[in-house]
């Protein structure tokens, strides 16, 4: 495979009354498995692996090859298949400025990659920029030789994009906090436009808040004011949301409307936010 290729092709048969589609959630702390049947209209599996711990890239491979082998669901054809790789090895370039041979020029001012790293790129035409990552070479080799036809995206390149259209016809400012294990996604949203997309590691609910309050206090946003919506791996039951609540006035869960059934209902519909927009 080159590694290169955003979209791979292969003459899979496919069961035309059955249409099955794939997309795979990928970061360091775990692997989450979204598979939607396009004839039903159905999402037949949803289910996830957390790691106790961040794993390294082979780590994460042997995880994933386990669960490929032993789960019966991933052992059917599926007509399109994506990865979402989740990482802060991101940024977000605007299009008109942009230049394919400065990928590595663009991540190294906010994030440490290494020589070897293999960089590729989203295009966002929704605010006309360019979302340039580290995927995973390994990853997608793997996938290839297993699946063989498939796409991969960064995490923020669907939750922008589904975000902005989401909230293009409205006029009011809002935060939006995408939480996972580890690590949330923070975009600020003003007359339908984004004005500020960033990725912050935390380790208490301390820190959480901090990250937080820092960026309204840049952006000039008043806490009694300004609405933060939520999605992701989130409760009004953890200490997150209770810090949140506690300096924020507004706070809510995101209630997104899905076309698509559930064979089993989620817990919470805003938590596998961007696995379930993965489908187009």
């Amino acid at each position: 495979m080159e590694t290169g290729q955003k979209t791979i092709q292969t003459n899979n048969s496919l069961n035309k009354n059955n249409i099955k589609a794939l997309s795979i959630q990928i970061s360091l702390s775990g692997l989450s498995f979204c598979i939607l049947n396009r004839t039903t209209n159905t999402i037949e599996n949803l289910f996830h692996l957390n790691f106790t711990k961040k794993n390294t890239p082979f780590e994460v491979l042997e995880r994933l090859k386990a669960t490929v082998s032993k789960e019966p669901s991933l052992k059917e054809t599926f007509e399109s298949v994506l990865l979402i790789y989740q990482n802060e090895l991101s940024c977000l370039v605007p299009k008109a400025f942009f230049e394919e041979q400065n990928l590595a020029d663009y991540l190294k001012f906010n994030s440490k990659i290494l020589k070897t790293d293999f960089i590729s790129f989203d295009e966002l035409a929704i605010n006309d920029s360019i979302n340039v990552y580290v995927p995973l070479v390994n990853i997608n080799n793997f996938i290839f030789d297993t699946f063989g036809a498939f796409e991969y995206k960064h995490l923020s390149t669907i939750l922008i994009d589904t975000l902005l259209q989401k909230t293009k016809s409205t006029k009011e400012t809002k935060i939006l906090v995408h939480v996972n294990k580890d690590v949330f996604e923070l975009l600020a949203i003003k007359d339908g436009d984004l004005f500020l997309y960033n990725t912050y590691e935390y380790q208490t609910k301390e820190d959480f808040i901090y990250y937080i309050l820092f960026c309204m206090e840049q952006l000039k946003l008043d806490p009694e004011q300004i609405k933060i919506e939520l999605c992701g791996s989130i409760t009004k039951d953890d200490e997150m949301y209770s810090i949140l609540y506690k300096y924020v006035r507004h706070v809510e869960f995101i209630n997104p409307k899905y076309t698509f059934k559930f064979e089993t209902e989620p817990l919470q519909i805003y938590n596998d936010f961007v696995l379930l927009n993965s489908f187009n």
